[in-house]
């Protein structure tokens, strides 16, 4: 369930990585392990070998091979990082150097690398889909006026379904499981047991929610119907507001283009330097490493601006014709 580092202490700040052997293991060690009597005592009380998995827990104090093959001792005490699973030093100065090649790892440049790769791989399927968006949104707007009432209660009928329906493949899903896993009682099958069981109480406890509000909500239909129905009659008479969405997306394009042309530029600054294979590549050094995540802030925070803008110009013709008499 966890990852054990056999040298927890022994980073590489540098290449961004921990130098030391990892091993799955089913507890973290809760207190420190001073001698190899200790692992080995804790391998037997514990089921975890805190050693390579070629030594058996009985080898530990007499084979030569465990001085390599073990952890360095004292074995620091350790915790799990919570979503990590990672066996992480309680001890504060390892904690720090710890947590530090963590947060360099997250950082590195080379997530935003595989981020664009998979984004430049993909690009046919998310330029079909957001061209299916736009022309369900447009036939959407054009039969609005006319099938208010039935698309209400068709929506609020699919929603309930869709609870319903989800609600039911989770139990189903729990019951098989819970079926498969008494003949192999392991931690992680327990874990998804127990993993499957909160998201199927979670599911059942939405739908009585949703149908309580429906319930006490009926009412509130017609007066969406209604709604639904002004809106149809304000795309008729105000057509340019059909174009509005395509003119924010023109500004947003702009905005991406924009963006995405400072962060090549981010991704290949740095200073230039050979590495194993014999190559040259850009390693970004001191505040410059950070600087991804301010660009992602502006991104979020301009974008959203730009949306609002939308919001407030849709907003302010809707209600300028409404109140015209």
């Amino acid at each position: 369930r966890y990852v054990f580092f056999l040298d927890p202490c022994n980073i590489d700040l540098v290449h961004q990585r921990i130098k030391s052997l990892a091993l799955c293991v089913s507890a973290c060690p809760r207190k420190e392990l001073k001698t190899l009597a200790d692992i080995q005592k804790f391998a037997e009380t514990n089921g975890s070998t805190l050693c390579s998995y070629e030594l058996q827990p009985s080898e530990y104090t007499t084979d030569p091979r465990a001085a390599k093959l073990c952890p360095k001792y004292p074995v620091p005490e350790s915790a799990p990082i919570p979503f990590f699973h990672r066996c992480a030093p309680v001890n504060i100065s390892c904690y720090a150097k710890f947590a530090e090649a963590l947060i360099t790892f997250v950082s590195d440049s080379s997530v935003l690398h595989r981020l664009i790769s998979g984004v430049m791989t993909s690009k046919e399927i998310i330029m079909g889909l957001c061209l299916l968006s736009l022309v369900l949104s447009m036939i959407l707007m054009v039969i609005i006026r006319y099938i208010s009432r039935v698309l209400v209660w068709i929506l609020t009928i699919l929603v309930i379904l869709g609870s319903l329906g989800g609600t039911g493949v989770l139990w189903w899903l729990y019951a098989k499981q819970r079926v498969s896993a008494s003949a192999a009682e392991s931690q992680i099958a327990k874990d998804n047991l127990q993993a499957l069981l909160i998201y199927a109480i979670s599911a059942t406890v939405f739908t009585v929610i949703l149908f309580l509000i429906m319930l006490i909500m009926r009412k509130r239909v017609a007066l969406t119907i209604a709604l639904f129905h002004v809106a149809g009659k304000v795309f008729i008479h105000l057509p340019l507001l059909v174009f509005q969405p395509f003119w924010t997306f023109f500004v947003l394009i702009l905005f991406w283009t924009y963006w995405i042309t400072v962060l090549l530029f981010l991704g290949t600054t740095g200073s230039p330097v050979p590495n194993e294979e014999g190559f040259v590549e850009f390693r970004m050094v001191g505040p410059l490493k950070y600087m991804w995540w301010y660009h992602v802030v502006g991104l979020i925070w301009i974008s959203e601006f730009i949306l609002a803008c939308q919001q407030m110009t849709v907003a302010g013709a809707v209600v300028t014709y409404y109140f015209t008499r």
